[in-house]
């Protein structure tokens, strides 16, 4: 994510912001500059972006902003449309008269933001269902039933459904510890089941990447129902982290995938942020890794972000550990792990190249497939 400021009055701002603390003005994100914009009022609820690139376009705000509080992304003033490309997704709301849900419906929608900025980034196009009702994507946020039943948080044929219980701190955090995971958040749930859907898109059924899938991963032929049942009855293997990059991904290769998918995003996202933010280490321990590399991640190698990628995560566990805070990459990469984020940097940079319209930061990214 790179770093957003008021026009009005230059002050920095975050992704999700909807006001500038210093000057107030509205703020909202443009997905067509890929840019968070400040505006005035224009009358008859449209708004004027103060953002250079806009030319002064009128805009107005998604419904889920103006009236539900839940979204700040604008679209043209003159389209037809009442939601936004992003709220356009969520098929399914959570039931608005139970007490928590409006505040978990708006956490949800701000992951699934974050999570559509990175695939915007990638050059990956999304498209609902409204527009490609084969192929396209829609989300659901759903909660258990009072009889017992319970919701499965997954993927189905282009459908991710989110139990909205996953964006309730303590539930989140209580499953986590049960389940051993060393990281659960709601992106990264967003990036887990979108790994699902692109491996139907992008892998499953393209002879370039099936076969040297099959040799990282393994044959998703496999029948996942008894790998399941395996999974959740003998637990991973005891030496899983020489080969997944998490106890789960070992129950079956489109997990592993998935995971994996999930981790490249990850990676990613920190890199573009403090890349962003002009971070750089130069220690005086000349045995402490330095980072001095600012090389946009749309123009880096594979290399070059496993390069940068260590002293970085080095120098988080560091500080979270002077904080009295758990590691914030509590994660370690074997080489295979390496071989198969190469894989999915591979199967990205090729797809980005051909689904999007052409772009300088497209034509860097396909140029460094390595």
């Amino acid at each position: 994510m790179k770093t957003f400021h008021c026009n009005h009055c230059s002050h920095l701002v975050f992704f999700e912001n909807v006001r500038c603390e210093r000057c107030e003005a509205l703020l909202g994100y443009v997905p067509e500059l890929r840019e968070i914009s400040a505006f005035e009022e224009a009358g008859d609820a449209r708004w004027r972006s103060l953002h250079p690139q806009a030319g002064g376009a009128l805009y107005k705000q998604c419904h889920n902003y103006a009236v539900e509080n839940v979204c700040n992304w604008m679209i043209p003033a003159d389209s037809p449309d009442t939601l936004c490309r992003a709220c356009q997704l969520t098929r399914t709301i959570p039931n608005l008269g139970a007490p928590d849900n409006r505040l978990y419906w708006y956490r949800l929608e701000v992951a699934k933001r974050r999570l559509l900025y990175t695939l915007g980034e990638f050059g990956l196009d999304v498209k609902s269902r409204l527009e490609d009702p084969e192929q396209g994507l829609a989300f659901e946020f759903l909660e258990d039933g009072g009889d017992g039943s319970r919701v499965m948080t997954g993927h189905d044929n282009g459908l991710i459904t989110l139990n909205i219980a996953e964006a309730d701190d303590a539930h989140r955090e209580k499953v986590r510890t049960a389940m051993g995971e060393p990281y659960r958040t709601l992106l990264g749930h967003f990036r887990h089941e979108t790994g699902h859907y692109y491996f139907s898109r992008l892998v499953e059924n393209n002879p370039r990447w099936l076969e040297p899938f099959r040799a990282l991963f393994g044959d998703e032929r496999a029948d996942y129902g008894e790998a399941l049942d395996a999974y959740y009855r003998d637990g991973a293997p005891a030496d899983w982290q020489a080969s997944y990059i998490s106890a789960y991904a070992t129950m079956h290769p489109w997990e592993d995938w998935a995971e994996t998918w999930a981790h490249y995003m990850l990676i990613v996202d920190v890199l573009d942020t403090s890349t962003s933010y002009g971070v750089a280490l130069l220690p005086d321990d000349p045995g402490v890794p330095t980072l001095t590399d600012r090389t946009p991640v749309e123009d880096a190698s594979f290399d070059n972000l496993m390069k940068r990628w260590f002293p970085l995560t080095y120098a988080l566990n560091s500080l979270n550990r002077s904080l009295g805070m758990p590691d914030g990459y509590p994660f370690t990469l074997a080489a295979p792990v390496i071989d198969k984020l190469r894989f999915v940097h591979r199967v990205i940079a090729e797809a980005g190249d051909q689904s999007s319209a052409p772009g300088p930061q497209h034509e860097k990214r396909a140029a460094n497939p390595a």
